[in-house]
């Protein structure tokens, strides 16, 4: 149920170009929408279809730009961390150095490849999602202007502005259409209007949309992605692909991609090693130029702090990680249409479902039949069962349930043999109940009239107790409406069920026959819980994510369901209050609400804006065209396989199993993902830090480089392939317990304080080679005795900081992060014996120093443990 205020938030969505010319249309008579439309009674010639179709394309909804290879190009490119490599490169150019300039180049081709090559599968796997049958429309075609009109099918993509449909229940509206005719017809257009019942369509001439309504109110127009629920009808296209409504809320919605926590994360970051790199390389560079007066020298130096701070391989480890975390998600049902979204999962603090389909099974079940006085009375459901059994057409599935209930207990059998039906008065929204009329025995009718009870007890005047028909007193009545609303408090759906036998007649029956009726007694239906609702909604609450209801169904509903899985159903906002309430206050107001009931379109997207707003990194679980702008406007938009394909296409997720279950651990795949980006992140930085500040003392003290910026990246290389290996590591199970984001405030004293230890061991290291081992004469041992210790120590200490506990204890690393470190350990141990130490200006270094590398790994190894320790005193997050 919805109520009035949800017209005024869904109107945001009417101002588009879209709508004047359907409101045209709409209020227009249907001789002049034939004029607009260039159309006939008698249909489009094929040849008139064939110009049309040429001219306005293939009626399929609009795919958004993201899809286009140009537009994943794009935004693979659009990194800080791209942006600082390719700086690099430029840089390398000028000071001639194309063995550093090419390295570069192939690092920033290889993270831009593997994003392209994991972002493209994603987009094959979300359009594969879409159905492979190819759905039809009837038409009426004729082969030229004179030939007779003939109704045939056609796929539903070849429909084109000016054809004549015809439409009957159980179709699917494939383009925006005018009404011409119709015969009670239903449609249920909930994945545009948020509306839970289906609503009357037919051909009025005056008032085409409802006074003071949204466009989709308009009782002559159906819309792209509704349905036919009951009767039929001739209508003319309007709008086809993307210039129907449904896709004027798509091209609005795509513009509205804010920048998710990911984003923001991964954008400080990058500017925080950038503003490193800005401050320290011009202060070596003037320094070193002051001190030796040699600027070539300080230009080289300079360079060789820049390529110290930058992580080259940051967006390929970061990449790496997304894909690894992609196809683990894989693995769960899950298809990651947008890479980053998997860490803007690990982020979620609030999660915002729907109650249908994702808390409860979307299916109606039978619960009971009960009196009015509430004893089980099976005789309720035998009239039930008969009132949808005879109908024409079954309106919903409350009919459904009952007939699936009683089919099994022989009752098709028992109506037909006992029954014959002589009349329907069919259901109208307006009149919320519908009546059949059936022969018993000879000279006999029974009206039997099924509904909302609050539509169907002010029809009756007598009720059946106790085998007999006495006065509906005030006092029964009273009873009967407190009845109703314990039921419905219950979160149950109840009609009521009400007769009244008669004379047998002639004349057809209809709505005013509907009076002085027995009240039999009332159906209760249920929309089971999903057994892994509350479970799941346990787990993320462990996890320190809050689940927030947002519906279409009414509060009473809401709250039950709310209450059975464990979500805070004290306080409930509906939507003609969020309609009252101003955004500055909504974001507060929002923050303190669990449960929202009887919205439209324009609220969820107001919510998640609020949401936002507070500070929350938010996810939104939705499947329908109304859906679209609130699935984009979250951190991590999520839509289930079985949603429009609106909905998917702007969802960053897809469940091919809509279940919570399934979010909880796509969640703690964000996170883990995240660890081991972060490990990678923070660690590399300080050491990188680390590198810088050896350099930087070294200009002071040294009369040449300690280290060729070709040798400092060689180096980076080879300790980053062996963090490829990262993606495979475990996760402290502490960590996975709360939302997380890119910490980029803790960054910088992450870096200064582990590359200060760092560099204590690098200067030391400096020391002995100069007075140890004499390598102060011998440049080229100079560079392979700190290549080694540097790459050696960078390694081990990725292992000791990688967790809060000790080396040995707690979540020890996964044997591939211990083997890829091995390997990339001993190509660094040998590679200056062999031809390549030439290339990098190395020389082979005596065996006698391999004591002060076992010395100095150990020693690092305990003293950024000890560190440790006391920084987390200090800190309560880690990594």
């Amino acid at each position: 149920m919805t109520t009035p205020g949800i017209d005024r938030s869904a109107a945001r969505f009417d101002t588009g170009n879209h709508v004047t010319p359907l409101r045209e249309l709409a209020e227009a008579p249907v001789f002049t929408v034939f004029q607009q439309m260039a159309a006939t009674p008698s249909g489009l010639t094929e040849a008139q279809a064939a110009d049309r179709l040429h001219r306005h394309g293939d009626n399929l909804p609009p795919a958004l730009s993201e899809d286009g290879l140009l537009a994943r190009t794009t935004a693979a490119l659009r990194s800080p961390f791209i942006a600082l490599l390719s700086v690099l490169a430029v840089v390398f150019v000028a000071v001639g150095d194309p063995r550093g300039s090419t390295t570069v180049a192939v690092m920033v081709a290889l993270a831009v490849g593997l994003r392209l090559w994991q972002q493209t599968r994603s987009v094959r796997a979300t359009r594969q999602l879409r159905t492979l049958a190819s759905a039809t429309a009837t038409v009426r075609r004729r082969a030229d202007d004179l030939a007779e009109p003939l109704e045939r099918e056609v796929p539903v993509s070849d429909l084109v502005p000016g054809d004549i449909v015809l439409l009957r229940a159980g179709d699917v509206v494939a383009a925006d259409l005018r009404v011409l005719s119709s015969t009670d017809l239903l449609v249920d257009q909930s994945v545009l209007s948020g509306e839970a019942l289906p609503v009357r369509k037919g051909a009025p001439i005056a008032d085409g949309a409802a006074a003071g309504g949204g466009i989709v109110d308009s009782a002559n127009l159906c819309f792209a992605g509704s349905a036919v629920v009951a009767g039929s009808a001739t209508a003319v296209v309007v709008a086809t692909g993307g210039d129907t409504y449904s896709g004027s809320l798509a091209h609005a919605a795509a513009g509205l991609r804010p920048e998710s926590s990911f984003d923001s994360g991964v954008r400080a970051v990058g500017w925080t090693l950038i503003r490193f790199m800005l401050v320290l390389v011009p202060i070596v560079f003037v320094v070193n130029g002051a001190v030796s007066g040699i600027w070539t020298q300080a230009a080289m130096f300079a360079v060789a702090v820049a390529v110290g701070l930058t992580p080259e391989m940051l967006p390929v480890i970061v990449t790496s990680n997304l894909a690894r975390g992609a196809t683990r998600l894989a693995r769960d049902r899950v298809v990651v249409s947008r890479l980053n979204a998997i860490q803007d999962l690990g982020a979620v603090e609030v999660l915002c479902v729907d109650k249908t389909g994702t808390l409860t099974e979307d299916r109606v079940v039978y619960a009971n039949s009960i009196d009015v006085t509430g004893r089980i009375d099976h005789g309720v459901a035998e009239f039930a069962y008969l009132a949808a059994f005879f109908a024409d057409e079954s309106h919903d599935r409350l009919d459904a349930a009952i007939c699936e209930m009683l089919t099994e207990q022989g009752m098709p059998l028992l109506a037909e043999a006992a029954y014959d039906k002589v009349d329907e008065i069919a259901f109208d929204p307006g009149r919320r109940r519908s009546s059949v009329v059936v022969r018993r025995q000879p000279g006999e009718h029974v009206l039997i009239c099924k509904g909302d009870p609050d539509r169907v007890l002010p029809q009756c005047s007598r009720v059946w107790l106790d085998q007999a028909a006495v006065t509906l007193s005030d006092d029964i009545r009273l009873e009967a409406d407190d009845l109703v609303q314990a039921y419905r408090k219950q979160g149950m759906r109840v009609l009521a069920v009400a007769a009244r036998p008669g004379p047998a007649r002639l004349e057809r029956y209809g709505a005013d026959d509907e009076t002085d009726l027995v009240l039999v007694g009332f159906v209760g239906f249920v929309d089971p819980v999903r057994v892994s609702a509350a479970p799941a909604v346990s787990e993320l609450a462990d996890c320190g994510v809050q689940v927030k209801i947002l519906t279409g169904d009414s509060a009473i509903v809401a709250r039950q369901v709310a209450g059975q899985v464990g979500v805070d159903p004290e306080r409930v906002l509906v939507g003609a209050q969020i309609d009252r309430i101003a955004d500055h206050r909504l974001a507060k107001v929002a923050a303190d609400t669990s449960v929202f009931a009887e919205l439209g379109p324009g609220h969820k997207l107001r919510i998640v804006t609020a949401l936002r707003q507070h500070g929350c990194a938010v996810g939104f679980l939705g499947d329908g065209v109304n859906d679209v702008a609130a699935l984009r406007t979250a951190d991590a938009g999520i839509a289930a396989d079985t949603a429009t394909d609106a909905a998917k296409d702007a969802a960053d997720v897809i469940l091919l199993d809509k279940d919570l279950q399934v979010v909880v651990r796509a969640v703690i795949e964000g996170r883990r993902t995240l660890a081991n980006t972060m490990k990678y992140v923070k660690i590399t930085a300080a050491s990188n830090f680390g590198n810088v500040l050896s350099v930087v003392a070294a200009s002071v003290f040294l009369p040449f480089l300690p280290m060729l910026p070709v040798q400092l990246m060689v180096q980076n290389l080879l300790y980053d392939t062996a963090q490829l290996a990262l993606p495979w590591d475990r996760v402290e199970r502490d960590y996975l317990r709360a939302p997380r984001r890119w910490p980029s405030d803790g960054l910088v004293g992450f870096m200064v304080v582990f590359g200060v230890v760092s560099s204590l061991f690098d200067l030391a290291t400096f020391a002995m080679l100069w007075w140890v081992f004499g390598a102060g004469q011998n440049q080229a041992m100079f560079h392979a005795g700190w290549f080694v210790e540097g790459l050696l120590t960078q390694l081990a200490v990725v292992l000791v900081l990688r967790s809060k506990a000790a080396p040995l204890r707690g979540d020890r690393p996964a044997r591939i992060v211990v083997a890829a470190a091995a390997a990339a350990a001993s190509v660094g141990l040998v590679l200056g014996f062999t031809p390549l130490a030439g290339l990098l200006d190395m020389s082979p270094l005596p065996i006698t120093y391999a004591v002060w590398l076992i010395a100095s790994i150990v020693a690092y190894g305990f003293a950024a443990h000890a560190v440790k320790r006391r920084y987390l005193r200090r800190r309560r997050s880690w990594l």
